[in-house]
């Protein structure tokens, strides 16, 4: 049986029958990546702000199968069908285009929004064959509407399918700013174990070297080993946890795009490296190249990134606001509710 959430405390088994239009949103995370995680808590946060009319209802991935005849039984048409953001879209995650793709071609009659994505199909035989495998099952949905996070991933968006694509920043990108004060002490590096690692070793163990000494030096990854599944209830804490870790570091190294995001939202100097597609590195220059304490290379030469590190800890915290850069997003939700 599905479990609903429908707000942060409880979660039922049934839609809830009253006079509210509805705003599902499916592929929502139980695994433990804290990105992934906040971009859930962040949607939840943007719909229940800008649209309160709406009854926001999150359904787990693994849910869906379950879900889908449940909510078609009970969609109406000022309903809106979402599919979670991230960084998934393509070939590199089989499971989770799979389940963007049944919920695409499954609520064709509805609004359907792909939240902010990057997307990345390979240049070989699995990504050419997944690609067109996508066409189909997007084209079948003419009121789908994919919002890309990066000009990369829009521009892909453009040339790959059919249906309308907006540009927006990633949604973690809308959660308010916190200014702990705490005391910082300390270099956190915030890295990759996964197939889009491509920062060398021996670059970061030089790194360690130069920021080690004085400060305590830390590695961690926003996937945590426990526990081992957040639902929307305990997402928040968990979040607020993370926040309260980065407010306490001086620096943070990274190959995490949302460690960089998380470093943006706690004023904590951050140097980003690449990833395997340059998701990161293209969303940077699209929506935070401005924020001094913020910074991306793909510099190897250990003695020009001792330079950047100590030039990004020198920078003083300042006002920064992308939240205008949604209005696309809002006006696709808005022209919905005035049909």
């Amino acid at each position: 049986m599905a479990n609903f959430y429908i707000d942060t405390t409880e979660v039922v088994h049934e839609i809830p029958q009253n006079d509210r239009p509805k705003f599902y949103m499916f592929g929502v995370p139980r695994y433990t990546n804290m990105g992934d995680q906040a971009v859930s808590l962040a949607e939840r946060k943007y719909i229940e702000n800008e649209f309160p009319n709406y009854q926001y209802i999150e359904i787990i991935e693994e849910d869906s199968d379950e879900a889908i005849p449940v909510v078609q039984e009970n969609l109406c048409k000022d309903d809106i069908i979402a599919f979670t953001g991230g960084g998934n879209m393509g070939n590199l995650y089989h499971n989770h285009e799979e389940a963007r793709r049944k919920v695409f071609s499954t609520f064709v009659n509805n609004l359907t929004i792909s939240f902010p994505q990057s997307i990345h199909f390979e240049d070989n035989e699995d990504g050419e064959i997944e690609k067109r495998v996508s066409q189909e099952a997007y084209s079948k949905n003419p009121n789908l509407v994919l919002v890309a996070r990066d000009a990369q991933s829009f521009h892909r968006m453009l040339t790959t399918f059919d249906n309308k694509v907006i540009f927006t920043p990633d949604m973690v990108l809308y959660m308010n700013s916190v200014d702990w004060k705490f005391e910082r002490n300390g270099a956190l590096f915030v890295l990759r174990h996964d197939s889009e690692k491509v920062v060398k070793q021996t670059t970061i163990d030089k790194i360690k070297e130069i920021l080690g000494g004085d400060r305590p030096v830390e590695r961690v990854d926003t996937v945590l080993d426990e526990p081992k599944e957040i639902t929307p209830i305990t997402r928040d804490t968990l979040f607020e946890q993370q926040l309260e870790l980065f407010s306490h570091q001086e620096i943070i190294i990274t190959d995490r795009w949302h460690a960089m995001v998380f470093s943006v939202l706690t004023g904590t100097p951050c140097l980003l490296f690449g990833n395997s597609y340059g998701k990161g590195k293209h969303a940077y220059f699209d929506w935070l190249e401005h924020v001094n304490w913020i910074d991306y290379t793909d510099e190897t030469d250990i003695d020009r990134i001792e330079s950047i590190l100590k030039e990004l800890m020198k920078q003083e915290r300042h006002d920064y606001n992308v939240k205008k850069d949604f209005q696309q997003l809002h006006d696709i939700i808005e022209e919905n509710i005035s049909k």
